[in-house]
């Protein structure tokens, strides 16, 4: 049984991302998910109600020296996850993706769910740096609204126009 949720969440990631014609986004499949659940379990976190997820959070933590080359855009999200050694010793944690329904937007969740799986990943990772990619407003917001509470200084890479 598919709760309501999970499919209004995978048509707000469709309408959002343009992971189907844009090479240089990561496109989540099953086998990308596996990936990102080894590399540590706290990458894809959520929150949810009885009637499914209305929050996704994607951060993959990595070295600074692939976190460098994504911000400088000589390697795409794809290549990021590929150069990421596994297993490692992770200083850099990319912010990749958050997903919140409307009616659950602007009430905290997501910062709180990002902020647990970034606790998690600190437990086991020297993580010093995030990092993201901005694509919105909201995102830029969210992103910033992270640093603060993690504590950890914030690094952009700038949209391609």
């Amino acid at each position: 049984m598919t709760l309501p949720n999970y499919g209004r969440m995978l048509r707000l990631a469709d309408e959002f991302f343009s992971v189907r014609t844009d090479p240089e986004q990561l496109n989540v499949t099953p086998e990308m998910m596996d990936r990102m659940k080894r590399i540590h379990p706290a990458t894809l976190s959520d929150y949810s109600t009885p009637d499914g997820p209305v929050v996704w959070i994607l951060v993959i933590p990595t070295t600074r020296a692939v976190m460098e080359r994504f911000l400088k855009k000589d390697i795409s999200e794809p290549q990021l996850l590929d150069f990421t050694p596994m297993p490692g010793v992770y200083d850099a944690l990319y912010l990749c993706s958050a997903l919140v329904l409307p009616e659950y937007r602007k009430k905290g969740l997501a910062v709180k769910v990002a902020n647990e799986a970034i606790a998690s990943i600190r437990g086991d990772h020297p993580i010093r740096t995030l990092f993201y990619w901005e694509f919105s407003e909201e995102g830029r917001r969210l992103a910033e609204a992270v640093s603060r509470a993690s504590g950890l200084p914030l690094r952009l890479r700038h949209r391609k126009v």
